[in-house]
């Protein structure tokens, strides 16, 4: 453990890194379990797939959180809720 003593492993830090696994593997099942995930062309007018979206949520998610810490700072319980909300916004018409 000490190796990784460097960086402050909290609760919040475990949840996190935690919820990205399970992201990634209930992506992997829903893969396997319907390969292909056809591509779409949504509002952005970009053709995307399953992992696209993903990505493109995570990345968003992250640009949410800098924002809601810059602008309103801790607790950031709101900016995770409106993370879920545009990951489902992604998820849907992009």
């Amino acid at each position: 453990m000490s190796a990784l003593s460097w960086m402050a492993w909290t609760a919040e830090t475990a949840i996190f890194f935690s919820a990205i696994a399970c992201i990634l593997v209930a992506m992997t099942i829903w893969e396997l379990v319907s390969p292909g995930g056809a591509r779409r062309r949504g509002i952005l007018a970009l053709e995307t797939t399953r992992g696209d979206r993903l990505f493109i949520s995570l990345l968003g998610g992250a640009y949410i959180h800098l924002a809601w810490l810059g602008l309103l700072g801790t607790p950031l319980w709101g900016a995770a809720i409106a993370t879920v909300v545009f990951a489902g916004a992604v998820f849907r018409w992009v």
